[in-house]
């Protein structure tokens, strides 16, 4: 097993005003040689987004683009016809495909917004664009792994242009959850949401994150109530 902790602290970080981004890879402004990408995961980004703020209409293309709101909800639009409220307890999934506009404000005027937006390296390029959404109930993942995002249709994810899958649990203070990996060879990136673990004798906290490989599962102990987010993601392009 092999593995690289990026602690929340360490993080890239901008304040815009009306945005202020978390960066756990390298992103506009911000760039650290040692957390570039890890595989096929470009970005994962930690936002808070004031009341009424948001990303006017901009363009993507070839890249699968995963919303998780944290708190608050998000208000997307997109010129593939895509458009919709996301709100804490949604993920939402976007194929930039060959080529899309599209445009992301916090939904309230009055509330802050928090949310992960993660982009992964499509498996196949040009495809049509496409955008979809779903609300996963938190009983699902109580003391288990959430499919959030899956390439397997019968998964009860949302579909990805990848060889990924993106996954939630709730683990109780003392207990232990293990996680095996879908496809042999990937890597996983885990972020602590919230809460406190320990993995391979290492200590994480709140919004740090680990970067495992070589590996095709390892066991996780709640140190607190945590919520964890595993992005497991093919370590090789093309």
């Amino acid at each position: 097993m092999k593995y690289k902790i990026q602690r929340a602290a360490e993080r890239g970080r901008a304040n815009y005003g009306w945005l202020n981004a978390n960066y756990y890879f390298s992103f506009s402004q911000y760039y650290d040689p040692e957390f570039v990408h890890f595989g096929a995961l470009r970005v994962l980004n930690d936002d808070f987004i004031d009341a009424g703020e948001g990303f006017p209409t901009h363009p993507h293309d070839n890249m699968e683009i995963v919303t998780i709101p944290l708190s608050g909800a998000v208000a997307h639009k997109d010129n593939a016809g895509g458009s919709g409220i996301i709100s804490a307890g949604d993920v939402q999934i976007m194929s930039a495909g060959s080529g899309v506009q599209h445009s992301e404000f916090n939904a309230s005027q009055t509330d802050p917004l928090n949310l992960f937006q993660i982009w992964v390296f499509p498996k196949k390029r040009n495809i049509e664009p496409r955008y979809d959404q779903k609300t996963f109930l938190q009983e699902g993942r109580n003391g288990k792994w959430q499919t959030v995002v899956s390439p397997d249709e019968k998964s009860g994810g949302l579909w990805i242009n990848q060889d990924a899958v993106f996954s939630l649990a709730d683990v109780q203070k003392d207990s232990s959850i293990g996680y095996n990996n879908r496809f042999s060879g990937n890597g996983v990136f885990l972020v602590v949401i919230e809460g406190k673990i320990k993995i391979n004798g290492e200590v994480l906290n709140k919004r740090d994150a680990i970067a495992i490989s070589a590996t095709d599962s390892f066991s996780i102990d709640a140190v607190e109530n945590t919520r964890l987010l595993a992005v497991e993601i093919p370590m090789h392009l093309g």
